[in-house]
């Protein structure tokens, strides 16, 4: 049986970063219809490839024994992702020697370094085309599970600090609300709850959002790291009785945006929501120079936001971790466009020559999985 994945990237758009678990507390996110897939068939071997969308193999790697593997440089999300499916699950490793190889194909048209959780997409993708391949218990193998192996995968197996947003809304879809309570300290599978998580888009059927990615590559993993490990410090500075820090203190007035941001969302106060969007991002920028990270969430992400609020948008802020990635803005309703051509203007002004701007949508779906002829 061959099987066609595609899978959705994610925005965060009130809240973050505390689904990378600076904080403890909750975001309003959304999938959106930039896309990362995969073909997962049979195969004699474990064959793992990087494609175009068009088809075209950029890598290739063949691997000729069972798991674990060691990590190169090559396909490591990739490989990763069969790590540690292949120790969490008796029914995978049993399967595996019983029917033979896999071969996985993946690609991606998210923007690389973009902010919207491109590496996470690859993950999952694996996850999930094991799980179909190998005709896994959907219970024990649900997409909550899959969503936390993919944390595990990228903290445990990688060393990459990045959000529990960007593991669940690519696999849930549409627009929701996340709540992250008793996840701060990412404790084994089992000893935390999983993410709640909150459809909202029957409340927002058509949310006018732009995406700017501005063409500078960055590893999110070195900013949440970096801002991760404050907050860690503080907070345990804090438990023995200190008064509170500031990493504590702001994590909780940034949390704070996607719970107020919801409310306003469900009585259509859309004012309020794109203030809310402009709180976060101040917020946010703060930290950032108070971690030591150099021109706090990026000079080029401050333009284009200060751009797209001049040209109408009722809020904009970053979405991913900061000093390149993408920023989005909330578009008043009918004047999308517009907005397009005001941060692409703006773009070009800076000379950001690798700069993408384009009209998303919410995705109301998340993971696709189709048997292929």
């Amino acid at each position: 049986m061959r099987y066609q994945l595609t899978i959705p990237a994610r925005v965060n758009i009130l809240g973050n970063p505390s689904d990378a678990t600076e904080g403890d507390h909750a975001t309003i996110s959304a999938a959106i219809d930039t896309y990362a897939g995969a073909s997962v068939e049979p195969a004699e071997r474990l064959a793992l490839e990087m494609i175009t969308p068009e088809g075209q193999t950029l890598v290739r790697q063949t691997l000729h024994t069972p798991p674990p593997y060691p990590y190169d440089g090559k396909l490591d999300l990739l490989k990763g992702a069969i790590n540690r499916l292949h120790t969490y699950s008796p029914q995978l490793r049993r399967r595996m020697a019983e029917r033979g190889g896999v071969r996985i194909a993946a690609w991606t048209e998210v923007p690389r370094q973009s902010g919207l959780g491109g590496s996470s997409l690859l993950v999952l993708l694996a996850l999930a085309g094991l799980r179909a391949r190998y005709e896994l218990d959907p219970h024990v193998h649900n997409d909550y599970v899959l969503a936390e192996l993919c944390q595990r995968v990228e903290a445990r197996e990688l060393g990459i600090t990045c959000g529990y947003a960007d593991r669940y809304v690519p696999l849930f879809g549409g627009l929701a609300y996340l709540d992250y309570r008793g996840k701060l300290h990412q404790k084994p599978l089992g000893d935390e709850p999983f993410a709640t998580y909150e459809r909202l888009d029957a409340w927002a059927p058509d949310l006018p959002l732009v995406i700017a990615s501005t063409g500078i590559a960055r590893d999110s993993g070195d900013v949440h790291g970096v801002m991760r490990g404050r907050y860690l410090e503080e907070q345990a500075s804090y438990e023995r009785g200190a008064p509170k820090p500031f990493m504590i203190e702001v994590m909780e007035r940034v949390g704070a945006t996607a719970w107020r941001g919801k409310m306003a969302l469900l009585r259509g106060d859309w004012t309020e929501f794109g203030r809310l969007m402009g709180e976060n991002h101040r917020l946010v920028d703060e930290m950032m120079n108070y971690c030591g990270l150099s021109d706090g969430a990026g000079a080029a992400n401050n333009t284009l936001i200060s751009a797209a609020l001049e040209a109408g948008a009722l809020g904009a802020k970053l979405t991913g971790a900061g000093g390149g990635g993408s920023v989005f803005a909330l578009a008043q309703a009918g004047r999308e466009e517009e907005l397009v051509d005001a941060l692409r203007a703006a773009a070009a002004d800076v000379g950001l020559e690798r700069a993408q701007v384009w009209r998303a949508r919410v995705d109301r779906d998340g993971l696709r999985i189709e048997m292929a002829d």
